[in-house]
């Protein structure tokens, strides 16, 4: 996820927030915020130490779950025993996890959020957040669902 010009920054986000904004820290919020991907601690770590090696493990999962607390990222747990990260998104999206290679896929639906609507309705509730995760595996050639 990009940030886009109508957007504020992560960086942004955070002194907005209060945090006070280390070198390491907007390194690792711009590493965070121009990922396309879903990485998880360890891969952001990767990424963030080729920018700046004096960055350490540990302060990449400080400064995650800093930036959590704040609801500045949102935290992934997509079955695969690692917790992955996203910036916290302008719109609601859902994700379909490849079980096979581990890509994920997000999409909007919005016969499935209706869906959504209107079960929790009849069940008698208002509906105020959902996460849907898909898991799935890709078709083989000829197949068909």
């Amino acid at each position: 996820m990009t940030t886009s010009e109508n957007q504020v920054s992560l960086e942004e986000l955070c002194v907005t927030k209060g945090m006070r904004m280390t070198d390491q820290r907007r390194v690792i919020a711009r590493v965070i915020e121009t990922s396309t991907d879903h990485p998880d601690v360890e891969e952001l770590y990767r990424r963030a130490v080729a920018e700046d090696p004096r960055i350490s493990i540990s302060t990449v999962y400080r400064t995650v779950k800093l930036f959590e607390d704040a609801g500045i990222i949102a935290r992934l747990d997509f079955r695969d025993g690692r917790a992955r990260y996203e910036t916290v998104p302008d719109e609601h999206h859902d994700h379909l996890i490849d079980l096979k290679s581990g890509k994920v896929i997000e999409f909007r639906n919005e016969e499935i959020e209706a869906l959504q609507e209107t079960i929790a309705r009849k069940l008698g509730y208002r509906l105020v957040d959902h996460r849907l995760e898909l898991y799935g595996v890709p078709l083989k050639p000829g197949e068909t669902e």
